[in-house]
């Protein structure tokens, strides 16, 4: 479209719009519903990503220990454990400290209620607590201390070293599997969508070629080109496409700042936080598909209508 077009395609979408204000409403509630949902599932698989990532950084495998475990073996085990590939750290917790974990982890009447029936006994073990430097080995690194010799003689049950081995491995992989399907809805949705949104904006398009047919035939006769013709379309497209759009992105700046509050209000031990980078990328991924689909959705109605 030459710049020289561009005032009079300006004028021509002005009155179009104001002409059939119906169909364009239609047509820019149509895209907006279609971007915002698209937003949400582009943001919301960025949260899902960040808080399995934030669960994954909190597993850890417990090693419960024996009361009467030699101290001398238990230093030389965590030594041991800490020096192996992937182990970040190797902390040890007596019973007091895990006590206190167990009182401080429930609600405080539950916790109250417990430690009073314990009557001033800690039946609660020992442990050596074990961090990764990749969570996603846990299984891997539980066995290896399950098969370890040295863990056997100092370990609660002798029998059974596997049973004294604690780590949330199926949490995080119920997470990741979740998140995996998340993951491929909303690539599936986003398609259908941008899809949908070319349909209605390829319509409305249509529309207004078909009320202007008799106009555009008589601008072909007088020698009006190609591109002066299918300005005013293109304009019309983009513009109910950028309008959907910048709506699409303030809903879902005002939908994110009221909800992602309370939602790390509620559920502080997850983390709900997105980069301002991602978000406005996001925002600019909306608006970039608007675009396209309002220039190759006018680009396609005019393909087949404005043959004369």
């Amino acid at each position: 479209m030459a710049p020289s077009n561009i005032g009079y395609s300006l004028r021509e979408c002005g009155h179009h719009f104001r002409r059939n204000w119906t169909t364009v409403l239609g047509a820019v509630v149509t895209i907006f519903l279609s971007l915002f949902i698209i937003g949400l599932f582009v943001l919301g698989s960025v949260m899902i990503n960040n808080m399995v990532g934030s669960v994954e950084d909190t597993v850890t495998i417990q090693a419960f220990l024996a009361d009467d475990a030699d101290k001398s073996a238990v230093d030389a085990f965590q030594a041991k454990v800490q020096g192996w590939d992937n182990v970040e750290s190797v902390t040890y917790k007596d019973k007091d400290q895990a006590l206190e974990v167990y009182r401080t982890s429930m609600s405080n009447r539950n916790a109250a209620d417990a430690v009073a029936a314990l009557d001033g006994e800690n039946p609660l073990p020992a442990s050596l607590v074990i961090k990764l430097t990749d969570p996603q080995q846990v299984e891997d690194a539980a066995q290896k201390i399950i098969a370890d010799s040295d863990f056997k003689s100092i370990c609660d049950d002798a029998d059974n070293p596997a049973g004294d081995v604690n780590y949330g491995r199926q949490t995080v992989e119920r997470l990741f599997s979740v998140a995996n399907y998340i993951r491929i809805a909303a690539v599936v949705l986003v398609a259908l969508l941008t899809f949908v949104a070319f349909v209605f904006i390829n319509n409305a398009i249509r529309l207004a070629i078909t009320a202007r047919r008799r106009e555009i035939a008589i601008m072909r006769l007088v020698g009006a080109s190609n591109g002066f013709i299918r300005g005013p379309f293109l304009m019309e497209g983009t513009l109910e496409a950028l309008i959907a759009a910048l709506l699409a992105i303030a809903a879902l700046a005002a939908g994110s700042n009221a909800l992602l509050g309370k939602l790390s209000d509620t559920l502080s031990f997850l983390s709900f936080d997105i980069a301002q980078s991602t978000v406005f990328a996001t925002y600019g991924l909306l608006l970039a598909i608007g675009v396209v689909i309002g220039l190759f959705g006018s680009a396609m109605a005019m393909r087949r209508y404005l043959k004369v």
